[in-house]
């Protein structure tokens, strides 16, 4: 163990990162290793990613009546789940939700939708006239994630002030069916792709505690550095009410420890956000996300759950001796 903690922390600061089987055996013998591996894993983020920490938020800008049949969402039409349901939002509430989290200390804000892309051209035109908006109110980075969502329509976005765009792939290609078969694999990573190529700033990561393997996982991971996403987002399933994963248990607080380190090893220079889920999987663990490779986090409120209060955050940091990024366009 000791010559694989070893290569480990050569490959992490050489940025060269660790190969597929490295990463399974790794994660084999985390239970008895896992701070020997944060004490890793910490070095790799301070050499990359320094003391500051990325600060993102959200807002729920378009809810429920999404046709895909997700597994751990509540949004799914699929799924007796009680969620709340509205159209897409106007440029007044967005602009004021970015406002309120530029306050707290954010310095990204993305626009999310649900349902499978945004196509209605009343739809796309608000979207512009929202981040056209945000553009002149705000410093934030501005971020959208409006599932697959096409070319033209990105491009127009773009043109209006979007800088960010986020897709999740949610797990590995070879779980994925056992989670999602309304759409293929292959149109997710499209998208990533589709986005990268237009020069966006891409976060696409996943949910963990699905029922996936630690080789799952790792091929996640690899999916993620093939496609060279710019951000990794790091989700715990916080299981809702009336969804197929309701009851599903399947995370511990050094687990989720164990998943960020993980991708940190894999993608030593990238950044990695911890954001849902992160209150009710890791509990007493939570500052420890930085010593396991995180650079992020989100702040406020999740997509349909509450966040921890944003002092507290922004405390937590301090403590550690981190600060929040500044704003991109300071």
């Amino acid at each position: 163990m000791r010559a694989l903690l070893k290569t480990v922390l050569e490959k992490g600061l050489s940025c060269e990162g660790i190969t597929e089987k490295e990463a399974l055996a790794l994660t084999a013998s985390y239970k008895d290793n896992l701070y020997e591996i944060l004490s890793i894993t910490d070095k790799v983020r301070r050499k990359f990613k320094g003391t500051e920490v990325n600060l993102c938020s959200i807002v729920n800008a378009k809810s429920g009546l999404c046709a895909e049949d997700c597994s751990f969402c509540s949004q799914s039409v699929k799924y007796n789940t009680d969620v709340e349901t509205f159209a897409l939002a106007g440029p007044d509430t967005v602009i004021k939700a970015a406002l309120t989290a530029e306050a707290r200390g954010a310095r990204e804000f993305s626009i999310v939708t649900s349902g499978t892309k945004i196509e209605k051209e009343s739809d796309v035109s608000r979207l512009e006239e929202i981040l056209s908006g945000m553009r002149e109110a705000s410093n934030m980075e501005r971020c959208a994630s409006i599932g697959m969502t096409g070319r033209e329509t990105l491009k127009r976005l773009k043109d209006a002030g979007l800088e960010s765009f986020h897709h999740n792939l949610e797990t590995s290609r070879s779980f994925f069916p056992n989670i999602c078969t309304t759409h293929e694999y292959d149109d997710d990573v499209a998208a990533v792709r589709t986005a990268k190529e237009l020069g966006l700033y891409v976060c696409s990561g996943g949910i963990f505690g699905l029922g996936e393997s630690w080789a799952h996982r790792v091929e996640l991971a690899l999916t993620l550095q093939e496609l060279d996403v710019d951000s990794i987002p790091v989700n715990f399933l916080n299981p809702r009410p009336g969804t197929p994963l309701e009851h599903a248990k399947n995370l511990t607080p050094r687990e989720c420890l164990m998943i960020i380190a993980l991708l940190r090893l894999i993608m030593p220079d990238k950044d990695i956000v911890v954001c849902g889920g992160r209150d009710i999987n890791l509990r007493d663990l939570q500052a420890l996300i930085f010593s396991a490779g995180a650079n992020g986090m989100m702040i406020g409120d999740y997509l349909t759950t509450p966040g921890r209060d944003a002092d507290k955050d922004l405390k937590m940091i301090t403590d550690l001796g981190l600060r929040p990024k500044g704003s991109c366009h300071d």
